[in-house]
């Protein structure tokens, strides 16, 4: 009785585990449309904080701003008229900066940092800004979260898609 159970399951295990396995075939990955995606809903969100940040500079009447060709406003707190070197590509410049929210709130305190033009890695927009200055001026800067520390924010104080302003002053040119 024993010995026909154990040959009963043995043959039922034999006709079980005989049976081909099917291949399953590999999900659809839509990576194209996907990514489609992802960079049109990134527009529209850029799109909606440049607009917000339009309206919020619209409404500061006490000071002008300039929109820049590289998607960031800044207003002079110190103008230089008769100084005419700027930095350039490679230049080694010496500025004090800090970060604050759009609304005025420190993020982080003034700091002085030496900054190779182009060539080391720093918020995208304050490398086109310094770019505009002339040694002693002063410059507040409005950047938009894209152009600024984007969708991951700096790790630490920065949020997600948070746009920020910075007042640099640049103190030396070498």
């Amino acid at each position: 009785m024993k010995c026909n159970l154990i040959f009963f399951l043995l043959i039922i295990l034999t006709v079980v585990s005989c049976k081909d396995t099917e291949a399953r075939r590999p999900k659809k990955q839509g990576t194209v449309n996907f990514y489609k995606e992802v960079v049109k809903k990134n527009k529209k969100l850029n799109a909606l904080e440049k607009k917000r940040l339009e309206n919020w500079i619209s409404k500061d009447t006490v000071h002008t701003y300039k929109a820049s060709k590289n998607g960031f406003w800044y207003r002079y707190v110190v103008k230089d008229s008769v100084n005419l070197v700027q930095p350039k590509a490679k230049s080694s410049v010496l500025i004090s900066y800090d970060i604050s929210d759009i609304h005025g709130n420190i993020i982080y305190q003034k700091q002085e940092k030496t900054y190779k033009v182009d060539q080391e890695d720093f918020i995208p927009a304050l490398q086109d800004g310094i770019k505009l200055m002339k040694k002693g001026e002063i410059i507040t800067f409005v950047i938009p979260s894209y152009r600024a520390f984007g969708v991951i924010g700096d790790g630490e104080k920065i949020m997600v898609n948070q746009p920020i302003q910075s007042t640099v002053t640049l103190i030396e040119i070498k």
